[in-house]
């Protein structure tokens, strides 16, 4: 008998062969995932990009092991859904992710700089968080992905005088998932030196930039003069200067361009102009343009340069679409335009891009159509099969994939997913 994984439950087989699909680009490791990176060479894995499993069921535990008593469905059919675990599916149960070993396991197989992203739910962020920091990694800010289609799980309150009350933990309507963005240690003094012998340690900025037609004003300090002691004078300009080719610097905000997260954002009816001072003088008195005092007389009219719109075009946007799923069940299924801008953006060219919990193989498609390679390791045989299936249409014209998409929809869960099961 196999050792027991970490639901409790009996560990499937660990002389699983690994599948190599996609001339080579993308290896499965069917089998658990801590079994899987034991057998992986240290510093071998460029990034790490993965969707782990949220945790979000504890109730798994109590009700959900084999030779549990059946829960009972209650009023509302509540502990027994839940005991079915997240989405009825008991994967979700346990704490891989919150474990501080497979972080460190994670960190022994990337290169020294190597950066890793991993989604959460708002609820375990905080968890895994500290789990993958204990581990060894840096912590860098968080990656937010916002979305509109997220549904609410919440109970009415039937008493009096509280109509439109409602309670749960999942009472709102949820619209963001966090993304942990970290990275191993380098091994040398400085990030340059790193990245030159290892390839890792840097993201692509260039490579990520947000593309907007907009012109930005804007103003610079130009120097009036300098001595011995340093510079004494600096003059504002105010100038019209083209954005930078490519786009706009990255933000750690991303959105699926949905019609309500859209409407989130401000209108801007212009591009920011250059501000007129009403004085010229500091607070001790002094003036001159060191001080701030424009060339133009007080009152000139200001005039304003760029584009007009919504906010949200500042931001990267990935578009979940149906075909993202491939007529799987799975229920946290990624848009690809989304991993491909992930492992892009923290993934040197030609390298290979690391998920521990490849669930349907999202990331393993948009590393390969990224020109990277990826390395999967998935335990669920039915989403094994899913990965198979995504690889396979990797290859296939544009009209075989459709069709076997719509094929395979017929087996999917109208409800299947937060970013599929949108509710206004």
């Amino acid at each position: 008998m196999n050792a027991p994984d970490y639901h409790g439950r009996e560990a499937a087989p660990t002389d699983l062969e690994p599948r190599v699909f996609l001339g080579g680009r993308v290896t499965l490791y069917p089998g658990d995932c801590m079994d899987a990176l034991a057998s992986l060479p240290e510093n071998s894995i460029d990034s790490a990009v993965m969707d782990p499993p949220y945790h979000l069921t504890s109730i798994v535990d109590r009700f959900g092991k084999d030779g549990a008593a059946e829960a009972k469905s209650g009023r509302t059919g509540a502990f027994k859904r839940a005991s079915a675990g997240f989405m009825g599916k008991a994967w979700d149960g346990g704490d891989i992710a919150f474990q501080i070993e497979t972080w460190r396991q994670v960190l022994r197989v990337l290169k020294p700089g190597g950066y890793i992203l991993a989604f959460a739910s708002t609820r375990g962020f905080w968890r895994m968080s500290v789990a993958i920091e204990d581990a060894g990694f840096i912590t860098h800010p968080l990656i937010a992905w916002v979305f509109g289609s997220g549904f609410p799980k919440a109970t009415r309150l039937k008493a009096d005088g509280y109509d439109g009350w409602r309670y749960g933990g999942q009472a709102l309507k949820p619209a963001i998932e966090p993304i942990y963005m970290g990275q191993k240690p380098f091994s040398e003094k400085t990030g340059t030196a790193n990245v030159l012998k290892h390839g890792t340690g840097a993201v692509n900025i260039d490579g990520c930039r947000v593309p907007t037609d907009e012109t930005i004003t804007a103003t610079r300090s130009i120097a009036l003069g300098s001595s011995g002691a340093g510079v004494f004078g600096a003059a504002k300009v105010p100038g019209v200067y083209e954005q930078k080719e490519g786009g706009r610097w990255p933000a750690n905000l991303i959105h699926d361009g949905s019609d309500e997260v859209v409407a989130a954002f401000p209108q801007t009816e212009s591009g920011t102009g250059a501000i007129k001072r009403d004085t010229g003088a500091d607070r001790n008195g002094n003036t001159g343009v060191a001080y701030g005092c424009e060339s133009r007389p007080a009152g000139t009219e200001m005039i304003g340069y760029g584009d007009a719109g919504n906010a949200s075009r500042f931001f990267y946007s990935a578009k979940a679409d149906a075909d993202d799923r491939i007529g799987s069940r799975h229920p946290t299924v990624k848009p690809v335009d989304l991993m491909r801008y992930l492992v892009r953006l923290v993934t040197p060219p030609g390298g290979t891009v690391l998920d521990c919990f490849a669930g349907t193989g999202t990331t393993g498609e948009a590393a390969w159509r990224e020109g990277f390679n990826a390395v999967l390791i998935e335990r669920e045989p039915e989403y094994q099969a899913d990965i198979a299936e995504r690889m396979r249409l990797c290859l296939s014209g544009t009209d075989e994939k459709k069709r076997e998409i719509i094929k395979r929809r017929g087996l999917v869960d109208e409800n299947a997913g937060p970013l599929f099961g949108s509710v206004k």
